[in-house]
């Protein structure tokens, strides 16, 4: 029977976070592998969007979404990037920034393309580029800095490099991406010719006063890239899958072709309510970000303090540790052992790379810290008593 399925899904094992989830549950451990809050977002939006189910109409949105959504997007645009979008032709609401991906992907990539990839790169890029027919090539920036160098990524453009796709803020490393990184990322797609998809779903999660510059703000950029965002992930209602596109017309249409043969649409109230999230006042922001901050310095002092040497976590809400401090250098079996054996479950950061890659460091874990207080502190607890009595 697997014979006549497509391979590029049906040969890979199941998704890295749905393992260790399952893992998690028939161990009764607690999860800080899977990156989802344990508390639903502000109570303004849940009524907006019961609302708009109540007055209906409960019928098909518009397929590039609520006209009401996409004038947030563009005015958000406008209001945290001082970027010009015209919101009939430059925004498209997507499943989920996944979905956002899929679309951004499939329109770009043509067979025989290659698609640059900057590893550690979340798991879904590399089977979408694949399914489009294209390439799936790796940049690597070293540990533990992980910073983009410009001879580095100038070598791994190959003739067939149609596209790159960034991550900032950086899932797993808790990076974000610093200006001069940036420019040399435009430097080479001017250059080079190339379309940049840029997934910024956690831009409103950046810690210790630094900022989110989005690649489309650069010089020359404006008509390259495609900029991904997830109300997920500014909202925390990663359940209700809305996620937004930002970008040139040509690449927005482009995007929404496609996207009418994925999903074609999305539920109007769920749109409705987030429109009214994006106009929240900067004290919502503000106290997503020194919420989500407090928590971070919970869980790294925490992680630090058992003896994990924890990279500098300047965005996202996934904390990165390096294991070998406590005796461990293969991250699979580690966070095998801490979810069976401690109670706690954690990702490795090997399964952000390609399976058997020689680049992959094996001595990184993914702690993820968007939990309530009292998990964070029972899942350090755990920890402490597991490393402390010496296993």
């Amino acid at each position: 029977m697997k014979a006549r399925l497509n391979p590029v899904f049906a040969d890979r094992p199941m998704t890295i976070f749905a393992v260790m989830s399952a893992l998690a549950r028939d161990h009764d451990a607690v999860n800080l592998g899977q990156g989802f809050p344990d508390e639903d977002g502000p109570e303004e939006i849940v009524e907006a969007a019961a609302r708009a189910i109540r007055s209906g109409p409960n019928q098909y949105a518009p397929v590039q979404g609520t006209p009401e959504l996409r004038k947030a997007v563009a005015f958000a645009n406008k209001r945290f990037y001082g970027l010009d979008i015209d919101w009939s032709k430059e925004t498209l609401v997507t499943a989920g920034a996944t979905e956002a991906l899929a679309a951004a992907f499939f329109s770009t990539l043509r067979p025989g393309d290659d698609a640059l990839l900057v590893a550690p790169t979340y798991d879904c890029y590399a089977p979408i580029v694949e399914a489009a027919g294209a390439r799936a090539v790796y940049y690597s920036p070293k540990p533990p800095q992980w910073r983009i160098r410009r001879d580095e990524l100038n070598a791994a453009i190959t003739p067939a490099t149609r596209v790159i796709a960034i991550n900032t803020p950086h899932n797993p490393t808790g990076r974000v991406l610093t200006r001069d990184e940036l420019q040399i990322v435009a430097d080479i797609a001017i250059e080079r010719d190339l379309i940049v998809i840029c997934d910024e779903v956690y831009e409103h999660l950046i810690f210790d006063g630094l900022a989110h510059i989005p690649l489309m703000t650069l010089p020359g950029m404006r008509e390259r890239c495609v900029r991904i965002g997830s109300a997920g992930k500014t909202f925390s209602m990663t359940g209700w899958r809305i996620g937004y596109a930002t970008g040139p017309e040509e690449l927005i249409t482009g995007m929404m072709k496609t996207h009418q043969f994925l999903t074609y649409t999305c539920p109007p109230h769920l749109q409705f309510a987030i429109a009214e999230g994006l106009a929240f006042g900067d004290e919502y922001y503000s106290g997503f970000v020194s919420q989500m901050q407090m928590k971070r310095d919970f869980i790294t002092q925490g992680l630090a303090r058992i003896g994990f040497e924890v990279s500098p976590c300047e965005g996202t809400y996934f904390a990165t540790a390096d294991i070998r401090p406590v005796g461990r250098d293969d991250d699979a079996a580690f966070c095998n052992e801490i979810t069976t054996k401690a109670g706690v479950a954690a990702v490795p950061v090997s399964a952000f790379y390609p399976a058997n890659s020689g680049a992959a460091p094996r001595h990184y874990a993914r702690f993820c810290f968007c939990k309530h207080r009292e998990v964070l502190e029972e899942a350090i607890a755990r920890l402490e008593k597991y490393f402390g009595g010496g296993a």
